[in-house]
């Protein structure tokens, strides 16, 4: 074998090997790289909203800053679940230490914001606890807010002739937990006992 086939067999290899290791390297994930949430095992809930409040004011995700916010969907002519959950997480911040309820927000956002008002948010909401705050919006908002906490939420057929306006809703009846910064912590499930919500709350506050 001649020189030059040697030289040309080494260059082969040697290109063989630097192609190896530059796609090992743009393979890997670099620190920059913003992660999927199979990646970071976080689930994709919440985002940027704008919605009114039950003062009126046109608030976002930023007014939330810096606690943690449990926020509940549904809607004030519920005529059972809304209601109990909504008792659930009062019952629950009135369990947990006093530190750890001035460190949390419950909010209550409508997914019928067509009947849910201002002015009725302004007595449902606050029936609940005191700290309780109701978010409504137009339609639009709504919608958008939904979308970004992955909520299901659908007006039930009617049966014919019945008032147009006495309209039930199918809706998600989870509880959300949010983090200072508005990142998704954990959820819990329909009916779940105040007192374990209120433990599993001072758990992550602490």
């Amino acid at each position: 074998m001649t020189r030059s086939k040697i030289l040309l067999i080494l260059l082969a290899v040697l290109a063989g090997i630097f192609a190896f290791l530059v796609f090992g390297y743009l393979s890997k994930p670099q620190g920059n790289t913003i992660p999927t949430a199979q990646q970071s095992n976080k689930a994709l809930i919440g985002g940027p909203f704008s919605l009114i409040n039950h003062h009126g004011q046109t608030v976002t995700e930023d007014d939330f800053r810096g606690k943690y916010i449990l926020i509940y969907f549904g809607y004030t002519f519920c005529p059972d679940v809304c209601p109990t959950e909504l008792q659930i997480m009062s019952q629950a911040l009135d369990l947990v230490p006093k530190d750890v309820l001035a460190q949390v927000t419950p909010v209550f956002i409508t997914v019928d914001p067509e009947r849910d008002t201002v002015d009725i948010m302004a007595q449902y909401a606050p029936a609940f606890h005191p700290k309780m705050v109701g978010l409504t919006g137009s339609v639009e908002q709504v919608k958008a807010v939904k979308k970004a906490y992955r909520v299901y939420a659908a007006p039930e057929k009617q049966e014919e002739g019945a008032d147009p306006d006495a309209y039930l809703v199918s809706h998600t009846s989870y509880t959300y937990l949010m983090d200072r910064s508005g990142e998704y912590v954990t959820h819990f499930k329909s009916r779940t006992d105040p007192a374990a919500m209120a433990k599993r709350l001072e758990e992550i506050i602490r």
